[in-house]
């Protein structure tokens, strides 16, 4: 039996248009082609195979993949091999975008807490407790702008597993230029195992608390606030000092670092 490619179109349920875009690619090459009139002819074989074709395009393959599997099996066993290599490649594609998505709401979800903290604080200092939490961290001796270098490092050892925002440990109750007893910290879900991390428990305790909005070369301005507050009240300052940074430079913008929203703590024996 032979058909015109309107009764093939009909037949098989594809459009002319795309029967016309699979003969051009040699997926459906007509049975017949009339050299006067140019008119495609289809016969039973060119149904079973626009049938294949419609429902591997269903399954979103693409056409080079059509070819190949077209060319190389010649019944549904023989690929079920490259369905199966499909099946695994899209599961991995959904596990990929799942990471994605959830590093995607941690960063949206951090930004709307900055917010939210910017607009109704009104940055007075507070005396706090603060619950104990697991981190991964790198301690090093440097210069304070190297820490962007620090949380790089460390986000990429910690990937999916962050569980915070990122928080540097100060040692040095002084002011360092060249070497500062810093460690850098993320709070993390679990612990993790890399070369050069650290995983421990920060304890609880009771600390002083402020909020500082602005560039961090500002920060200064808001440790004389606390260091104030903490001679007033009898309080010493124990070492590490924390810097909590709420708002700061992105993992794809730098931001502006007048919204910059960084939270001091400095626990305190009286």
């Amino acid at each position: 039996m032979t058909y015109t490619i309107g009764e093939f179109s009909k037949i098989t349920g594809l459009t002319v248009k795309a029967i016309h875009l699979y003969h051009e690619k040699r997926l459906l090459v007509p049975n017949v082609v009339d050299r006067e009139t140019g008119y495609r002819y289809f016969d039973e074989r060119n149904v079973e195979k626009a049938r294949a074709v419609a429902l591997l395009r269903d399954m979103e393959f693409s056409l080079a993949e059509i070819a190949e599997i077209l060319d190389g099996h010649d019944d549904e066993s023989e690929i079920l091999g490259f369905l199966e290599r499909k099946k695994e490649d899209i599961e991995s594609r959904i596990r990929r975008m799942k990471s994605v998505s959830a590093s995607i709401e941690t960063i949206l979800r951090h930004e709307r807490d900055a917010a939210a903290m910017s607009a109704t604080s009104r940055f007075d200092i507070a005396e706090r407790k603060v619950e104990p939490v697991l981190i991964a961290s790198i301690r090093w001796r440097g210069r304070y702008a190297d820490s962007g270098k620090a949380f790089s490092r460390l986000g990429r050892a910690a990937g999916f597993g962050i569980a915070g925002k990122p928080l540097g440990l100060y040692y040095d109750l002084e002011y360092k230029e060249e070497d500062a007893d810093i460690e850098s910290c993320f709070p993390v879900r679990r612990k993790i195992a890399a070369d050069g991390i650290l995983c421990r428990e920060l304890p609880a305790g009771e600390c002083v608390s402020l909020l500082h909005l602005g560039p961090y070369d500002q920060l200064f301005r808001s440790y004389a606030k606390v260091f104030d507050y903490l001679q007033r009240n009898g309080c010493r300052a124990e070492p590490p000092i924390r810097e909590i940074y709420h708002k700061g430079p992105g993992m794809i913008f730098k931001g502006n670092p007048r919204k910059y929203l960084t939270e001091i703590q400095i626990f305190v024996t009286r």
